[in-house]
């Protein structure tokens, strides 16, 4: 009995403390490692190559400056599809969320194609990588990120909140500008389209000698519009490396009422009317904000199919190619074997939100959410979050913000921040530090 709550309490505190690592580990990384802390070798069927450096040359049909990328393996074809029929044979690369939607839906499969390791990051990026490693760490019982800057904090994490920072912290261009489109699928089959907008990312935390505030890692300005009821309304969200001393701000501007106001339900389990309600905010990107509600536990790697080099589905598809009932039509979506970083999460004692439990896959290339598993208060397996990866090989820069949000109770989904055939994702100069003041929300949402 004493051992068995020994075992309990180090437990406890690996999914809590911060630990660094010595300068002896941190070696690894440019030899065995990649820079990132990814395993530089494939696997050992060579199913998953070694990676090179991943995809940093655009392919020749590529239009500079479209923000819409032509998928570099369209002439590839699937090694194996899963399907229901063959899911045991398959089940060890399987996520729970993927096996639970492979029960449910006959018709739901997984094509799987050869993997391509086309995660890329700057040079600068690795090299601030390689010095944070000795020297980040966490506070505050995780909800502080500390000496890291423009690097992925925890390339060889010790934590489970270690590798969620990662996620939160993950690479991206310092500034792009996004069009895209949310849909609330109902489980008929009906596609509504919950919200399009246009704005602004930026992330800080990755730019050096801006008079950005270097203490926020991400920030965004979407302006909507549509559909036609929706059409003016604008929202700002901030959020910082030190949640514990000043948390997520976040601001909305409503048409209706003509004012900017402070918005902090804008967060946690709160349900996100971009996506009609069919997610929650925390859903976005599979996970995002801060990390106080959960204890984190770093459950080991391991191989499994994700949705990866998703070109087809993020930029060439139309609703009507995409949209099927009950899920993302399996002819646009392309998996592939890749090994992740499981993370499980539950709820903390005294601490509120409609998942009781979460599992997130972390890609090792990019420490990337790329599939995420969300369970009730009954412990009942409840949502499934699928993302899709597809690199800005312009950049280049990992990038998987399309993502779906399946509910196995009703057999809706939602799909959030899909640029499709007629949207983008365009790396640009970075707007002025006023554009980001709250009161700039009111005149880019006035009709």
């Amino acid at each position: 009995m004493k051992r068995t709550l020994i075992a309990a309490f180090v437990l406890l505190l690996s999914s809590r403390a911060s630990a660094k690592i010595g300068a002896d580990e941190a070696k690894k990384l440019h030899e065995n490692l990649t820079g990132v802390g990814a395993e530089k070798s494939g696997n050992a069927d060579g199913s998953i190559p070694e990676y090179t450096g991943g995809l940093t040359s655009p392919p020749s049909a590529y239009k500079a400056g479209s923000g819409s990328r032509v998928d570099p393996f369209a002439a590839e074809k699937p090694s194996l599809s899963v399907d229901a029929k063959n899911l045991a044979s398959h089940e060890a690369k399987l996520s729970e969320g993927t096996k639970a939607m492979l029960k449910k839906y006959p018709g739901y499969r997984l094509d799987v194609y050869p993997t391509h390791r086309t995660a890329a990051l700057p040079k600068a990026a690795l090299d601030k990588t390689a010095t944070a490693a000795v020297a980040a760490h966490t506070a505050n019982d995780g909800q502080s990120l500390v000496d890291a800057h423009a690097a992925i904090p925890f390339p060889i994490p010790q934590t489970g909140a270690e590798a969620m920072w990662n996620h939160l912290v993950r690479y991206q261009p310092a500034c792009t500008q996004v069009k895209f489109s949310a849909y609330f699928v109902e489980p008929g089959g009906r596609a509504t389209l919950a919200s399009s907008a246009e704005g602004w990312i930026q992330t800080p935390y990755w730019q050096e000698g801006s008079s950005a505030d270097a203490n926020v890692y991400f920030r965004t300005r979407l302006t909507y519009d549509g559909p036609s009821r929706r059409a003016g309304e604008a929202v700002l969200f901030v959020d910082p490396v030190d949640y514990a001393q000043k948390g997520r701000r976040a601001y909305q501007y409503l048409p209706g009422q003509r004012r900017v106001k402070l918005a902090p339900d804008l967060a946690y389990d709160t349900p996100n009317p971009a996506t009609a309600g069919g997610s929650t905010f925390d859903d976005i990107y599979l996970f995002n904000g801060a990390l106080d509600r959960y204890d984190f536990t770093l459950v080991g790697k391991k191989e499994i199919y994700v949705p990866y080099n998703a070109y087809r589905a993020v930029y060439q598809s139309n609703p009507d190619q995409l949209l099927k009932a009950g899920f993302l039509s399996p002819d646009q979506v392309r998996w592939e074997l890749h090994r992740v970083w499981v993370v499980d999460a539950k709820l903390k004692a005294g601490k509120r939100h409609a998942y009781s439990r979460r599992t997130f896959y972390l890609d090792e290339d990019s420490w990337t959410v790329l599939l995420s598993d969300e369970y009730d208060a009954r412990g009942q397996l409840y949502r499934v979050g699928n993302a899709l990866m597809a690199p800005l090989y312009d950049a280049p820069s990992p990038a998987a913000d399309a993502h779906a949000i399946y509910d196995l109770t009703s057999g809706a989904y939602s799909v959030n921040v899909w640029p499709g055939a007629s949207g983008w994702i365009r790396v640009s100069a970075c707007k002025s530090e006023s554009s980001w003041a709250p009161e700039a929300l009111a005149a880019a949402g006035v009709r």
